[in-house]
């Protein structure tokens, strides 16, 4: 009886346990039960990160490509959907650092052009606190960004944070004090004092 049958009538087989039936079977059946649980937001937050449809369904299925390859070094220390939002924001993130130093290097290699006189409007200064920001982020932990980036950007709710870690409200805040202070002091340590908001920052990366 295929994992279907054995379903249909009960309740929906946990990630952690279809993951599991997949490795042991190697049926591509498990694996596409998971694929049709996550694809659509995957999907959907490769479009929010890139901002074009055709790169977010390029994005998606490389993203799906690395989820099942790497699927045995799947730890079950944290939620799988954190897991996949993870490996979804750094793709997606590596992928916009690639295309903006393929942009500078046509940039720098362009000649016979006229100078061009632009302002240093509060855009080039957000662009950049942005930049810096991202360079800090890299530097904590794995979850520190996670969580950081899921109350500040993506606008989710302690309860919703908590839910997705599988921990307390009260861990999760706890949490978020403490990633919000290791950025702050790193932020500090390696630039100028913060002028603009962590939340302020966070929202628009």
């Amino acid at each position: 009886m295929n994992a279907s049958a054995r379903t249909g009538n009960k309740k929906k087989i946990p990630d952690d346990e279809l993951i599991d039936l997949y490795l042991a079977s190697q049926s591509q059946e498990h694996f596409s039960m998971l694929y049709g649980r996550y694809s659509d937001k995957v999907y959907s937050k490769c479009l929010s990160l890139l901002k074009n449809e055709a790169a977010a369904q390029d994005a998606a299925q490389d993203v799906f490509l690395k989820i099942f390859l790497n699927l045995a070094k799947f730890n079950k220390k944290s939620r799988f959907s954190t897991w996949v939002y993870s490996i979804t924001y750094n793709y997606c993130i590596d992928y916009l650092r690639r295309k903006k130093k393929e942009k500078t290097i046509l940039t720098d290699d362009d000649e016979g052009q006229d100078p061009i006189e632009e302002d240093f409007d509060e855009k080039e200064i957000l662009e950049m606190e942005i930049e810096r920001l991202a360079f800090i982020l890299d530097k904590i932990p794995e979850q520190d960004k996670m969580v950081l980036l899921m109350k500040y950007r993506e606008d989710l709710s302690i309860k919703d944070i908590s839910k997705a870690f599988g921990k307390s409200e009260s861990a999760i805040k706890m949490k978020l004090k403490r990633a919000k202070n290791k950025v702050r002091k790193l932020y500090n340590e390696n630039f100028d004092a913060m002028a603009i908001s962590l939340g302020f920052l966070l929202a628009f990366m």
